[in-house]
Formats: structure tokens, sequence, C-alpha cells
């Protein structure tokens, strides 16, 4: 039986107070004229009360709309429209707001969520690019109540104005709103807006594509690792001691890879070299000071391992050792040469760096895309609703991308994995996998 989201409203939620004259116009910075035309999507899921008592819908949207706006009036960007690839027109047209009914339990989710249900819970989706960016929305938002009294909030916010961190300083500022008001830290919450001074704008012209799906058939799952098996799993590397997303990192892609080798295409003589892309969260690497995470943004890079020769006999320790080094590059050097004269040509480099790799090794490459929002307080957003039981993202339509989120508890990942449909089959019995996946709870 199909699980039936319906939308019963639709509205604009504009910023509490309007912006001022002289901060109409905000400006870009140089990492966000780089960043994908897409948005950024985020599901947060609360539990019915413990009393059995059904929510008040009407009370839960009026005190999310009347928090949201003022959370707008913050966040000042996020309430307008961007404007070409240079700046944002704060001219205060609002959020899209839409209400919904669930017509099933939340248990079906929280027990076997499924990428294609979980889009329904958002308000557009987050992969395909307007036609005309200038007239779409910054911030979109669907609240989903489900019939057992449980909520869905599912958020997207573009791409070109904000990164994982952004989201969750927005998410952590409407949600200190809702539950004590704007009074009390305001100072706490306020966004820190100087990206364009540190990363000057520039003169970046370049098309990117207005789809992202891929031609051959892909299956995203998710995987969950809980504490316990993270910590076996860094046991398994001795004096190195990974962080828990370079373990993670590290065993996947070591699998996926393996997976991949077994395929017919390859001949056995000549099997596919690999390497992994990784995104870096910037601001605590900034010298001679660091940002703080509320600063919005795309402030991240993306670093690039070197070529893993396809005959080579390589161990879960060769993975994590030269992604950790990779990662160590993105140094208060590099960050500074990207603050530079040299700032757009450090920055296109770093997203040459994988385009480059494919060519010099004939296609015979299999590349694999992670990101980690693991380290980001998602799980301490609350509305007055009480904590999520669950925060979810929806995956990227791409083959061998790999996105980590954290859990409940906060020391466990769930990494959900989007693979070609014939290695997702051989993925998920790999022997190795499976001694660290855990069960879903």
């Amino acid at each position: 039986m199909a699980m039936k989201v319906e939308v019963v409203s639709t509205e604009t939620i504009k910023p509490s107070s309007p912006t001022p004259s002289h901060l109409r116009n905000f400006k870009l910075c140089l990492l966000d004229q780089l960043a994908p035309p897409l948005c950024v999507p985020i599901i947060l899921f609360y539990l019915a009360p413990d009393n059995k008592a059904v929510p008040n819908s009407a009370s839960v949207t009026g005190n999310l709309k009347t928090s949201l706006s003022k959370a707008l009036s913050l966040f000042y960007p996020l309430g307008g429209r961007v404007k070409g690839n240079a700046a944002i027109d704060c001219n205060d047209e609002g959020a899209l707001y839409l209400e919904a009914k669930a017509h099933f339990e939340l248990s079906k989710v929280l027990s076997n969520p499924d990428i294609n249900q979980l889009l329904q819970l958002l308000p557009f989706s987050p992969h395909r690019v307007a036609p005309n960016i200038e007239e779409q929305v910054i911030v979109g938002v669907q609240v989903n109540f489900f019939d057992c009294g449980g909520i869905g909030i599912g958020i997207c916010i573009s791409h070109k104005i904000a990164d994982g961190a952004s989201v969750s300083a927005f998410l952590t500022a409407w949600s200190e709103i809702a539950l004590n008001g704007i009074d009390r830290e305001a100072i706490l919450i306020t966004p820190v807006l100087k990206a364009s001074e540190l990363f000057q704008p520039q003169d970046v012209n370049f098309q990117m594509p207005r789809e992202f799906n891929s031609r051959e058939k892909l299956s995203t799952k998710m995987f969950r690792f809980d504490s316990e098996s993270l910590a076996r799993l860094r046991a398994r590397f001795g004096s190195a001691t990974p962080t828990r997303v370079e373990a993670v990192t590290a065993l996947i892609w070591k699998s996926a890879l393996e997976v991949a080798r077994k395929r017919p295409e390859w001949n056995e003589k000549y099997p596919p070299s690999s390497a992994a892309t990784h995104v870096v969260n910037i601001r605590s690497r900034m010298r001679p000071q660091p940002l703080p995470e509320n600063a919005l943004g795309n402030l991240w890079q993306t670093t690039v391992t070197p070529l893993m020769d396809g005959n080579m006999a390589v161990e879960l320790q060769d993975f994590a050792g030269i992604l950790r080094k990779s990662i160590r590059a993105i140094d208060g050097e590099y960050l500074s040469v990207l603050q530079g004269e040299r700032g757009l040509a450090k920055a296109y480099e770093s997203l040459m760096a994988a385009r480059k790799l494919a060519e010099s090794s004939a296609g015979k490459i299999e590349l694999y895309g992670f990101s980690s929002w693991a380290g980001f307080p998602y799980y301490e957003v609350d509305f007055g609703l009480g904590k999520p039981a669950w925060v979810s993202t929806t995956g990227f339509p791409i083959g061998n991308m790999v996105f980590f989120m954290g859990t409940r508890c906060g020391h466990g990942i769930e990494a959900w994995i989007t693979l070609p449909e014939h290695d997702m089959i051989e993925f998920e019995r790999s022997d190795e996998l499976l001694q660290f996946v855990s069960p879903s709870p």
C-alpha cells in the first residue's frame, strides 16, 4: 500500500521585520558562486507526546510560522532571492511554507526508511534546478502531520548560500526562538555574515546542468553504525586511531571498490584504479581566527585523494591513511591562498582535480564522493516538540555518493549510500561491511 502525503495548505512566510535598505544587496562569496544550484535537504522527525495526545496542528503550526518569520529576520539573506551568480536581493519575499497530512504512521518511516517516501516529506525536489533561479525561494518548509500524532519537518535551503553547517545554524536559531523567544540569547544565534569579505566574489561564469540525475539505475540505502561497532572498527586500525568518519569512509570505500572490481566489464588483469573525494568544513581551519559554526555560506572545500593503483593489494589502513593525508592538506596555508589573488584558480583546482584523475586513467577509475554532517547538532533542534527521534537527509542521485548523518545517541553514524543498483546488491552482502553494520533500532 502506497504511503500518501497530502499537502493541505501553502503560504509564504515573510521576515518579521523588513531588511534595512543598506543590507538589501548581499554579496555571495567566491565559494557560494562555485556551489551547485541545488538545495540542501533535511527532515526532522518528532514522536507524539507520551500521553498519546495528538498535537494540536493549529497551535504547532502557529508557533512554527511565527518563529520562522523571526528567524528569517536574523538570517535575512534566506528571505530574499538569488540574483544571478553574484548576490542575493534581500527583498523579504519570504520562505515557502507547506502543511501536509501523512496518511500513515511515523513508525513505518522510522523502521524502514525509503528514499522515495522521504522525498514526499520535502516541500520540493532538492535536486532539480529551477529554470529561473531568481524566482525560486531560498528556504522551503513542509510540516507533515502523521496519523499517529508524530510530526516530520522537511526543509530545503538553497546551496547557493548554505551548506550543512549553515542549515544547522538556521535550524538551531529557529528552534531556539520557537522554544524561548528571541530576546534571551539573540546574540548567540545571530549568524556571522562575512564570508564575502574573506572570500571575495569573482567574475565566475559557467553553466551548471539543469538536472543531476544519473543515466544508470541507482539504489540509495542507509547503513547504521552504532557507537559499539564504531569502536570495534576503529580498533582494526591499531595505532593509527582514525576518527569515526575516517574509519567508516575507509570501510565503505574499500567494500564498494571490491564490489566494483567484480563487474564483468573490468578485466581481471587491469582492475580499476580508485580515488575518493571528501567535503571538508573549513570554519575551524581558518587562520589566524577560526570562524564560528554559525558563519553563513558555503565554507567548505573538497579534497581529492591520490589515485589508488588497481593492482595493489590494499587494506583498511591504506584507505584511511591517504584519506587523512588529503584532508589535512586543507590547512591554513591552503586557505590563505584561497583568500588571496589566486583564490579563483585555487578553487577551480579543487573542483577539477577529480576530473583530471579520471582523464589521466583513461576512464578506468572508480571515484567515490563523501560528505559528513555527523558532527552538526541536528538532534538538539527542539521546537517545543521535544528533541528529534530521527534526523535524515535524502542522499544525492549520482552513483558512488555517500552522506554521513549523526545518530540520536550522538556517537553513531548513519551512511546514506548511492550506488549503481547491481553494485548495491553485492555491497549489502560484503562480509567485512556486515561485521560493523548495526541492525535498525
